[in-house]
């Protein structure tokens, strides 16, 4: 079992591999190589070496609007596909305007696309969002699919529902980054959730 998120050594980041704990995943040697191998695929190399670039020039620099415009860039990415919520077509709007504006071809999808009613997907009236209205579900293969089609190089995530973004990972072709994740009750921000663990929402968060 893996535990990284208790360990108080560190020394995946100081290379002291001497004090790894026992279950430390730098001390599996063997699979640490396999897994390297992996990285010396020319796409994922590309993907690492460039994320790495983008890191260390932006480190506390760029926001991630400005992140992913240089990853795209260094990538030689110049059609860039855009998966949003309904929810967020106003962010979309914009985001995708800041891209064309640095000379980037954008294919946009809604969550919406297709308006395939929630009864295919077996939910009943009662379980609707809004009950006894038409209420499309999210259909995040489809926007998988078709920006598949339309031959994006780089698929970048906004707003999309927990679960309906795995969707979307699973079935995209092209790389993916996340521009921002869904939280309605937080504004888009659920570390903030993790904030207040300790203290407001620590009733609402541990059982």
């Amino acid at each position: 079992m893996y535990t990284c998120d208790v360990c108080t050594k560190y020394v995946c980041r100081t290379g002291n591999l001497a004090e790894a704990p026992l279950n430390c995943p730098c001390r599996e040697l063997d699979n640490i190589e396999d897994i390297k191998k992996f990285y010396l695929e020319k796409e994922n190399m590309k993907l690492a070496h460039n994320s790495a670039l983008v890191e260390s020039e932006g480190y506390c620099k760029q926001t991630r609007v400005e992140e992913i415009i240089n990853f795209a860039n260094k990538c030689g990415y110049k059609k860039l596909g855009l998966a949003f919520c309904v929810g967020l077509s106003k962010e979309a709007k914009i985001f995708a305007s800041i891209l064309r504006n640095h000379g980037f071809e954008v294919e946009s999808l809604s969550c919406k696309n297709g308006s395939i009613l929630k009864e295919f997907i077996n939910i009943s009236n009662e379980e609707q969002v809004r009950p006894c209205t038409y209420e499309p579900m999210c259909n995040p293969i489809g926007q998988a699919k078709l920006l598949n089609k339309s031959g994006t190089q780089l698929n970048i995530l906004l707003g999309l529902c927990v679960g309906h973004d795995s969707l979307f990972l699973k079935h995209s072709e092209a790389p993916v980054t996340i521009f921002a994740v869904k939280d309605r009750v937080l504004g888009h921000n659920p570390l903030a959730a993790i904030y207040m663990a300790e203290g407001y929402y620590k009733k609402k968060l541990f059982k």
